[in-house]
């Protein structure tokens, strides 16, 4: 059996850490990123052999492309980084710099990895993206109004979602979009889902058969409304 390798943004705490728990787990060789190198090298340890802590900040364009040209090769991504800076604000008043800000990490920083590790997975024939997303941003649940920026950047990867997955289509590589549903993590400590419980639904998308859907919207390994 081959030993596939799949890379985890934002992976030293909260979901992306039980995410790439669940896949090592699962016996997959796992590279856990956070913009904080030596915390992802401390999480990695954790998890024993199989797994490896790399620095990558998604906001650093040039640092992702180096980033892309010293791991090399991988079989799976996982856009997990992400952060929450505008809730109980609305419309109206938000700061559009929090918003600026919120879109460089969650949307660019997930596109621009996607670019630098995606064609690898086209040329290969095979690949699996996985953009964890939300219910705040999905126009079935109603976007959540009072953290506006993040509803939004959400949203906007659930298009980004479809646009990669079009683009890939028949290549071997399917790319979709995961809502955890609300998750008790240090952005949402008020929330009841444990990371564990809801980094399940987040590998499960990485480990979808090769006639598995794409370009689709997950909860908990069911199809949802965008």
């Amino acid at each position: 059996m081959v030993t596939r390798t799949v890379l985890v943004t934002g992976a030293n705490r909260g979901l992306g850490l039980a995410t790439a728990t669940s896949l090592h787990a699962r016996g997959w060789r796992v590279l856990l990123a956070a913009r904080n190198g030596e915390e992802a090298v401390e999480a990695a340890a954790r998890l024993g052999d199989g797994a490896r802590g790399v620095a990558i900040d998604v906001t650093d364009p040039l640092g992702v492309s180096r980033a892309g040209e010293r791991i090399g090769q991988v079989d799976a991504l996982v856009n997990n980084a992400g952060v929450l800076l505008d809730g109980g604000s609305d419309v109206l008043s938000v700061p559009i710099e929090s918003v600026r800000r919120t879109f460089e990490v969650n949307v660019l920083g997930t596109w621009r990895m996607c670019q630098a590790f995606l064609p690898g997975m086209v040329r290969r024939g095979w690949g699996r993206v996985v953009i964890v997303s939300s219910g705040t941003g999905a126009f079935s649940n109603g976007l959540f109004a009072g953290a506006p920026g993040y509803a939004l950047s959400k949203t906007t990867l659930n298009g980004l979602t479809t646009l990669l997955a079009a683009q890939t289509s028949g290549t071997g590589v399917l790319v979709n979009a995961v809502n955890p549903g609300a998750t008790k993590t240090r952005m949402m400590p008020l929330a009841h889902r444990s990371p564990e419980s809801a980094a399940v639904g987040v590998a499960d998308a990485v480990t979808l058969p090769d006639d598995g859907p794409t370009g689709v919207f997950l909860r908990d390994g069911q199809v949802t409304e965008w």
